[in-house]
């Protein structure tokens, strides 16, 4: 007596299994994100080969306190996400999936891809959704925090270089009507749900807050990831010459990755290379030097990174890390 083979239910035709439809989007955006990139690298052109040259011509010393800065930034981010929870989570993996969601944001817009590189591995830590979600909350907001307390630091050995822009008062209008808008909604059916989810995110605040050890965690790393990465920009600024100070280098490049953040490219591609070049160039230096000084910027941080960084994401999430 034969037994009859398990069936198989067929996939219905032009409707890709999910795995694949994500693969699709994921190839589009990376394909757009080219192809603008492509565009303003032909329409500045003489701009960014004057800036390459020039960078092949920098000070091999200065690239390689750049490399250490950059390197730097991953353990930042593992210590600033060890912070954000109680639980003791694997350094080694820590570390890892930092390298990992620093990969993997450059092609997922808005942080979305290291949103779920760390939600994952928190979930595979023992962590639940909300607590997971929440320590997510607690890192971008001291990240945020942080920013601000580095500008608010800097500003005053840079008087005048900072300038409040004139905002239309039709924006000003437009932002006061989507901010009741949010208000009514939030304050209708919604409000009980969210309420709920403020109040565990502070008890999350709250938790990790009255561990001292977490708490200088959660600051510590936030702080160093953003001055590390000021950092960067500095040496690389050194190595091309860039005539500007340090101080003024790092409150710009503050400046340029908050407004970035407006334009929720993947990783701020494009968008923050305009603002960091529009912001160097505005301040005194040459458009070529401002241009070498973010391209080599990029490439510690981006392109030299991202190989590897791929790479990892792939080996953890097949060994089941993420």
């Amino acid at each position: 007596m034969t037994q009859d083979a398990p069936e198989v239910l067929p996939v219905p035709a032009g409707r890709p299994a999910p795995r694949v439809r994500g693969l699709v989007w994921q190839v589009g955006l990376l394909v757009c994100v080219l192809l603008v990139l492509a565009y303003l690298t032909q329409r500045y052109w003489p701009t960014v080969r004057g800036g390459a040259v020039r960078l092949t011509e920098a000070d091999q010393g200065w690239l390689s306190v750049g490399a250490v800065a950059a390197v730097g930034t991953w353990p930042a981010a593992a210590l600033a996400q060890q912070g954000a929870v109680v639980e003791r989570l694997p350094g080694l993996r820590l570390v890892a999936a930092q390298f990992a969601a620093c990969a993997a944001n450059h092609l997922l817009p808005a942080g979305i891809g290291a949103g779920a590189v760390n939600l994952r591995f928190l979930l595979r830590c023992g962590l639940p959704m909300g607590r997971s979600a929440g320590a997510l909350a607690v890192k971008g907001g001291a990240g945020g925090v942080s920013k601000l307390l580095l500008i608010a630091l800097l500003v005053p050995f840079c008087p005048g270089l900072l300038r409040v822009p004139e905002v239309p008062l039709v924006w000003l209008t437009g932002v006061l009507c989507a901010a009741l808008l949010i208000a009514a909604v939030a304050a209708g059916p919604l409000w009980p749900r969210c309420r709920r989810l403020l109040s565990a995110l502070m008890a999350d605040v709250r938790a990790v807050h009255a561990r001292p050890r977490r708490a200088a965690a959660l600051w510590g790393g936030s702080l160093g990831f953003a001055a590390l990465h000021c950092a960067v920009l500095v040496a690389v600024g050194r190595a091309v010459a860039l005539p500007l100070p340090a101080p003024e280098v790092a409150l710009l490049y503050l400046a340029a990755s908050g407004a970035a953040a407006l334009l929720p490219t993947p990783g701020g591609l494009g968008s923050l290379d305009a603002a960091l070049v529009l912001a160097l160039a505005t301040s005194g230096a040459p458009a070529a030097t401002a241009a070498s000084a973010v391209l080599g910027y990029r490439m510690l941080t981006v392109w030299l990174p991202l190989p590897p960084g791929l790479l990892t994401l792939a080996v953890l999430m097949r060994r089941k890390a993420l």
